[in-house]
């Protein structure tokens, strides 16, 4: 599968159907709204800001619809959700298409606004919509044919994976499993899934087994007897760009958890890992780029006073770079102005503390004032990280964390950040029971991440620096 082939056909009949779309309205205007309005025929002339309207509006709903996040996905379409998504963003789309271009228009009565917006409504989201369903049609009849497939990885090795598996591989339309081999649980001698899958290692090794094998999905289904590694199988899982359907026992059917997704397929909850709203990721990026350029460039005389004072209170670099690890689990390089003596982890990897021998006196001034993180924003611009986001670790310190609190992996679901809700009520964790105790800071921030949470994070950061409070 092609992914961004597939997207890039969405991109472009969507830019076609916009641009259809306008031109019928052009169209309108000139045979009906301007000749009711003048009394005579206006000839249909093509010019200039007849052809920029075409490229330019055009490519206003497309960004539009990436703003959305129709774009992210283009292998998982539901047809019935795509007619939602489309009507609610062409009618977004047109209210502002009609403010900014249609309004100003002169007209003959007030019914040729609504008749103008209607107008371009109709056939903005018929013609869009139309070009989707045979995409989406045309996927989804190679996906039920079994031509196209996401890599799938069974969790659980005896009756209940063996009896999904089968299931799913009698189903007379597949739903795009893909289903490449197993996990166990607890070591036995046999297998009973070993007869019809390979067999790829442990759950311990998830991480291992889905990077190398290109996994998208991975399905649970472990015997009663093995639910206590529920929770590190998931833990395992929770970091990685992996899609997570477990089988549900009769309580999840009765309490509501089991949400009917198809009319055929074996009954699977789904574990959601949309934490934010697509259009909601796409401003918080978007804050997070204009920011990082703003204080990059403006405060630019800041980090010349900053470096000159960082040389001259100790030998090294001015700037500290090392590897840390990002969002589903991808190592990164972060950047910040040097705080301690360049030989400060010669024994190996040690976490600083507040009299911490090993920070230069202006080190210590910087790290209360925040003022060590400010390379960090070029991190953000990049894409590493984000303004507000759990503090990225060191692998080292993530393998002994993990021993502790299996849930961390928890926080690989987003960007790292500069600044969390850890940091502003823990600050820096001076050992690993520490970082475990500001671990659940960072938990309940993903768990209710939105922008107004963001916003208030960044105002009481940046009072932290205000006062010089920071630990």
């Amino acid at each position: 599968m092609n992914k961004k082939l597939q997207a890039l056909k969405y991109i472009l009949f969507d830019f076609i159907a916009a641009a259809i779309a306008w031109a019928l309205f052009f169209r309108f205007r000139k045979m009906y709204l301007e000749p009711s309005k003048f009394g005579y025929e206006v000839p249909l002339n093509i010019d200039d800001a007849f052809i920029y309207g075409l490229l330019f509006i055009p490519t206003c709903w497309v960004l539009l619809y990436a703003a959305t996040g129709f774009y992210k996905t283009p292998y998982r379409k539901s047809r019935l959700k795509e007619l939602s998504q489309t009507l609610t963003v062409s009618i977004l789309g047109c209210t502002l298409l009609f403010f900014v271009f249609i309004l100003d228009d002169e007209i003959n009565t007030y019914k040729d606004y609504y008749l103008s917006y209607l107008y371009i409504l109709f056939f903005h989201f018929v013609i869009t919509y139309l070009f989707r369903f045979l995409i989406t049609s045309r996927t989804v009849y190679r996906i039920q044919n079994r031509e196209i497939g996401f890599n799938t990885i069974m969790i659980g090795s005896n009756e209940k994976a063996v009896a999904l598996f089968l299931e799913m591989k009698g189903e007379k339309k597949s739903f795009g499993n893909k289903f490449i081999g197993f996990a166990r649980v607890n070591k036995k001698e046999e297998y009973l899934l070993k007869d019809h899958l390979p067999f790829l290692g442990n759950t311990s090794e998830l991480k291992k087994i889905v990077q190398e094998n290109d996994i998208e999905e991975a399905i649970i289904a472990i015997e009663s007897s093995e639910h206590k590694g529920l929770e590190n199988i998931i833990g395992e899982l929770e970091g990685l760009n992996v899609i997570v359907k477990v089988i549900p026992d009769m309580y999840d059917i009765l309490s509501g958890s089991v949400k009917m997704s198809s009319i055929f397929g074996a009954p699977l909850i789904t574990i959601n890992r949309e934490i934010m709203p697509a259009w909601q990721q796409t401003v918080k990026r978007g804050i997070d780029i204009a920011a990082s350029l703003f204080v990059l460039t403006v405060f630019s005389p800041l980090y010349l006073i900053v470096s000159i004072l960082v040389k001259s209170s100790s030998k090294g670099p001015v700037i500290f770079s090392q590897e840390r690890i990002g969002i589903h689990g991808k190592p990164f390089m972060i950047h910040k102005f040097r705080s301690m003596y360049t030989d400060a982890e010669k024994l190996g990897p040690a976490l600083s503390s507040e009299n911490d021998p090993r920070i230069t006196p202006f080190g210590k001034f910087m790290r209360k004032t925040r003022l060590d993180e400010i390379p960090q924003f070029y991190n953000v611009l990049i894409g590493d990280m984000a303004l507000v986001g759990p503090r990225p670790e060191r692998q080292f310190f993530i393998d002994k964390i993990v021993k502790k609190a299996a849930h961390y992996n928890h926080l690989l679901k987003v960007r790292p950040g500069i600044t969390s809700w850890g940091q502003v009520k823990y600050g820096y964790a001076e050992n690993v029971d520490q970082m475990i105790e500001r671990l659940k800071y960072d938990i309940i921030y993903i768990e209710n991440m939105s922008l107004t949470v963001d916003i208030k994070i960044l105002i009481y950061t940046v009072l932290i620096v205000m006062k010089g409070s920071g630990k």
